[in-house]
């Protein structure tokens, strides 16, 4: 068994004196596709950022390879590729302008640019101000960024969004082949995945009632 890239150990989240999960604990390791799934609020986004080091949990701790991203957060950073719900778009720019952007923050700063747009089916509307795309077509301008990332981590919440079955069928092989090269991918979707078959491994979040003690 190899290590875990990442672990989550005894993680409680309360928001809004209502508890999401309580002493949540898993491992994930290199070439698993885990997805998070549950109802609306139970908590799903809230887990994802709490794995990316963008919320704190209320309690509980997590790891990459053995140590509190808190404390490696420079070599977990360099590590991870987080993709938000909301896809993260400037309207006012154009959709090369929007990856070169992300991109270049990541340190790629030679990237193909248009043959990574070309790979989510934007090819002619590199030069279009997203403002004028439509919502698919700002999923797709994000989820660009997955072609070109060298990342080990992946942490993405609701990929599959506004896309068409072409979409998502590369996305679910593009999902695959980073797994097979020894990354992971957490994500969230309500879409039943088709590719990953007995590769998919699920952690189920249910709906919380009880209020903080």
């Amino acid at each position: 068994m190899t290590k875990p890239l990442l672990q989550a150990k005894a993680l409680t989240c309360i928001r809004e004196e209502r508890i999401l999960f309580d002493e949540l604990s898993f491992d994930v390791h290199p070439g698993d596709i885990l997805q998070i799934e549950g109802p609306n609020g139970a908590g799903k986004t809230s887990l994802l950022r709490i794995l990316a080091g963008l919320s704190r949990p209320y309690s509980g701790s997590v790891f990459y390879q053995n140590q509190l991203i808190e404390e490696a957060r420079d070599e977990y950073h360099q590590a991870l590729l987080y993709l938000g719900h909301l896809p993260g778009v400037k309207s006012e720019l154009s959709a090369e302008e929007n990856l070169n952007f992300n991109l270049k923050l990541a340190g790629y700063h030679d990237a193909p640019q248009r043959e990574i747009l070309a790979k989510v089916n934007l090819t002619g509307f590199e030069e279009h101000p997203a403002g004028h795309l439509s919502a698919g077509q700002h999923r797709r301008i994000a989820l660009a960024r997955l072609w070109h990332s060298e990342a080990k981590i992946w942490i993405v919440d609701e990929p599959l969004t506004a896309i068409d079955k072409r979409g998502v069928a590369e996305l679910e092989q593009l999902f695959l082949d980073h797994a097979d090269r020894g990354g992971c991918v957490i994500l969230t979707t309500h879409q039943d995945l088709q590719l990953v078959g007995n590769r998919l491994k699920k952690l189920t979040l249910s709906y919380q009632f009880h209020p903080e003690a």
